[in-house]
């Protein structure tokens, strides 16, 4: 355990501005529920009130466990007993919470400060009701650092790893007093992701932080009443990124997602991406359909399917449609929707394993190149394009952000798509959150060129 003093000056943050000018990887906030376990109150705020802002501002549901009142925060004070303290502090997160964006109310245990290690058993049940309740959902769970040099810090870390693992949950852990008593050399820098924060995110943060005076500024003028944060560890938190730590021998991605990881999803969720329910995944398809050069098509590849959404509207547009996924789950369902369409074939396939012979006039990866790694991607399209008829055309669509179980991100597949010698791009709609290009061989002709509005 580290031992500091939280009165020292500690690392000056122009050390740590240094240190944080690497490429690091983007934290992957594509969830649909956001836990965070915070040891005491002011910990949420801290280390991911920055994350916090973002993901309300998403619409991302927030559940927050407190687990201490951090009453042992001035245990010397004159002015102040546990209790008061207690209090003071529950009402200061409330506050902090509300300006971050939190719709629910907080979930305070009220366990002793400085005393998590003899109450495990109640944190671990509690995070295990939350995670109960969110069954079914893309979660992931925040905690302090365990390697924090704070005893509550460290428990609180270790049993949300514990937790997380054991039902194959996303976690990740924020440090707080590591930017004081650390160095560049304490970071272990392979397991680290950053949050890129906007002006919004930032400015909430930082009245989230000003919700937290008994920390902030001292109770009183008697000794014992100091306050905790002084300006030089209040700079390491007012940073225009946060950082996280991904849990040591968590899995990254090495290869293309299989067919165990849809399955999962399936089992747990009629509809894991919101293709239905959705009004991001209604537009999009919109915008996909709209920019279709031709009316309608003799034969159309649909590769991962999913459930069928956009395979129906495909349907309306071809005379011809094989559609194609490896989960049996989601095919189960898309012959629901598509029950009576005697045109459309479905397929149980793995792509780009076992890519379906033949030809298509049209060729449709739509969210689904960037579960492929390594040299499956080029493997994925070059069998793509090798299916396209002479005057075809392939559509690619795809989520631009990144997502922690997948290899690759849209820009990827797209940069991908955008080297390729024997593809020309005909149409490319680009926007924050996704990317969508169609592709012809070379010597396409235009929409306009096609209808006969030019030469």
């Amino acid at each position: 355990m580290v031992s500091f003093d939280h009165r020292d000056p500690g690392t000056d943050e122009h050390v740590w501005t240094e240190a944080l000018r690497r490429d690091l990887p983007p934290l992957a906030l594509d969830v649909d529920r956001l836990i965070v376990v915070a040891a005491h109150p002011d910990d949420e705020s801290l280390g991911a009130a920055g994350l916090l802002a973002t993901a309300a501002a998403r619409g991302i549901p927030i559940d927050l466990l407190v687990v201490t009142d951090g009453e042992g925060s001035h245990p010397d004070s004159p002015t102040h007993g546990p209790a008061t303290l207690a209090a003071l502090r529950r009402r200061e997160l409330v506050d902090a919470a509300r300006l971050v964006g939190l719709v629910g109310e907080p979930v305070f245990l009220g366990l002793p400060d400085g005393g998590t290690d003899e109450h495990r058993d109640a944190i671990t049940a509690a995070l295990r009701e939350t995670l109960d309740a969110a069954a079914g959902r893309r979660v992931l769970v925040l905690s302090p650092w365990r390697g924090d040099g704070h005893r509550d810090h460290r428990v609180v870390g270790e049993i949300v790893e514990q937790v997380c693992a054991a039902r194959g949950v996303r976690s990740r852990a924020f440090p707080i007093w590591l930017w004081h008593w650390g160095g560049p050399g304490d970071v272990p820098w392979d397991r680290v992701e950053r949050l890129a924060l906007d002006p919004r995110a930032r400015e909430a943060k930082t009245r989230a932080l000003d919700a937290h005076l008994s920390q902030l500024e001292p109770l009183s003028a008697a000794p014992g009443d100091e306050a905790m944060i002084h300006p030089g560890m209040r700079a390491h938190v007012e940073r225009d990124a946060e950082i996280f730590l991904v849990p040591e021998g968590a899995a990254t991605p090495t290869g293309s997602v299989g067919r165990e990881y849809f399955d999962d999803m399936y089992a747990r969720h009629d509809d894991p991406w919101g293709f239905d329910s959705r009004w991001y995944e209604e537009r999009k398809r919109a915008v996909l359909l709209a920019a279709l050069p031709r009316r309608r098509y003799r034969s159309a590849l649909e590769a991962g399917c999913s459930t069928g959404a956009l395979t129906a509207h495909l349907a309306e547009r071809s005379d011809r449609v094989l559609a194609v996924d490896l989960a049996p789950a989601a095919l189960e369902r898309a012959r629901t929707r598509l029950a009576g369409r005697e045109h459309v074939e479905l397929r149980l396939a793995t792509l780009p394993d076992a890519w379906p012979e033949g030809e298509f006039e049209l060729v449709v990866l739509s969210e689904v190149a960037y579960y492929w790694a390594g040299t499956d991607l080029d493997r994925g399209l070059t069998a793509a394009i090798a299916s396209l008829a002479a005057d075809g055309h392939l559509v690619a669509c795809h989520w631009r952000h990144p997502v922690a179980e997948y290899p690759r991100d849209g820009d990827a597949v797209h940069d991908a798509l955008a080297a390729r010698p024997d593809l020309v791009r005909l149409v490319r709609h680009e926007e924050e959150d996704f990317v969508l290009e169609v592709f012809a061989l070379p010597g396409a002709r235009s929409v306009a060129a096609e209808s006969g509005l030019l030469p």
